[in-house]
């Protein structure tokens, strides 16, 4: 399914997965940005997110990975070293072994590449892990899990950490830990959040997320037709309804919203009264017999009708002024409510930005 978003400042709340992030990085490539440029831009954002906030002398260790990641790290030690902080680097891997923008980037860092350690982190004030981005896909174990104990030591000592693009060992697309993951003060993305950055578990230890601009033109998202978005007003506000003074109820919109049984009326009624905040013209409470004295008691606002099975609930659904219909799984498994219902209208795929799934 492709999904049809509402573009200018919506689209910024689009979410990539790292195969779609890929995709971006290439045409922006193919439309004639060098690949170390994007890297170099990804680095300069790193040491600008950590400049702004550390003075002049601040400890920095900058743990690199072997791929691309690490090149964004040795861009952002380059760049720190500049501004006057002290900074350490960290490999993880041969240097001689880095290959592509990575080992172009590599060679741009003047200062000594260390072996890791623990010793390196025990008076860091800020660690940069660039290990590994959103596009792992193994778990991480061995010398990799050894660094990001100790970057997590760090972190609870007190040291800033920053990761880059995502902390490691969360998986971009899922937030899944593979292993066990970097737990980030900040993390510094990319043109775009990924889904890892909201889903749970990755959402609690990515810290606070910032969006980088690294040159990538937004125009690449009509051909990549992402499928996933962080729900925000942006996305749907051009569709809400505007009141008019002659306006009746259902021209702002009518819901009908299934109830559970007497023990299940809450997740109903707080959604009924949802849609009555938001505007709704009417709202009907679709409840079995039992639940019918409860289901309208909060909310005069309400209409509350009698719905003992999914046949008689089938036949309110049928009224054409609906604009939307809310069934919850209390309905549903009451009774054996709800089974052979379809959707009157083909679903758009939305990310919760709450913290829960």
């Amino acid at each position: 399914m492709t999904a049809s978003w509402p573009q200018d400042e919506a689209s910024r709340h689009l979410l990539l997965t790292p195969a779609e992030m890929g995709e971006a990085e290439r045409a922006t490539i193919a439309a004639g940005m060098p690949g170390i440029r994007l890297m170099e831009n990804a680095g300069y954002a790193v040491a600008d997110d950590i400049v702004v906030r550390h003075r002049h002398g601040t400890r920095v260790v900058v743990v690199c990975g072997p791929g691309n990641n690490g090149g964004d790290g040795f861009v952002a030690a380059k760049v720190l070293a500049m501004r006057g902080l002290v900074v350490r680097l960290l490999l993880l891997g041969d240097p001689d072994k880095l290959t592509g923008d990575a080992a172009l980037a590599a060679r741009s860092w003047r200062g000594a590449v260390e072996a890791p350690g623990e010793a390196a982190f025990r008076d860091a004030d800020v660690v940069v892990d660039a290990l590994f981005g959103a596009g792992l896909s193994r778990d991480l174990d061995g010398e990799a899990a050894r660094l990001v104990g100790w970057i997590n030591a760090a972190g609870a000592r007190g040291a800033s950490v920053i990761a880059v693009d995502l902390p490691s060992g969360v998986d971009g697309r899922t937030g899944r830990v593979l292993g066990c993951a970097v737990k980030a003060t900040r993390s510094v993305t990319f043109f775009r959040r990924k889904p890892g950055h909201l889903l749970l578990p990755g959402r609690t230890l990515c810290g606070r997320v910032v969006v980088a601009d690294i040159g990538i033109a937004p125009g690449v998202l009509t051909k990549i037709a992402p499928a996933v978005a962080a729900n925000h007003p942006d996305l749907w506000r051009e569709k809400w309804p505007v009141r008019r003074p002659d306006d009746h109820k259902y021209a702002r919109g009518a819901a009908l919203v299934a109830c559970g049984g007497i023990e299940a009326t809450g997740a109903a009624r707080l959604a009924a009264a949802a849609c009555l905040r938001t505007g709704a013209g009417v709202v009907t409470l679709a409840a079995p017999s039992e639940a019918l004295a409860l289901a309208g008691a909060q909310f005069a606002a309400l209409i509350v009708r009698r719905a003992d099975d999914a046949e008689a609930f089938a036949r309110l659904a049928a009224e054409p002024r609906l604009r939307a219909i809310v069934v919850g799984p209390a309905w549903v498994s009451a009774r054996g409510h709800g089974r052979g219902l379809r959707p009157r209208w083909p679903p758009r795929p939305v990310s919760s930005s709450t913290p829960t799934p």
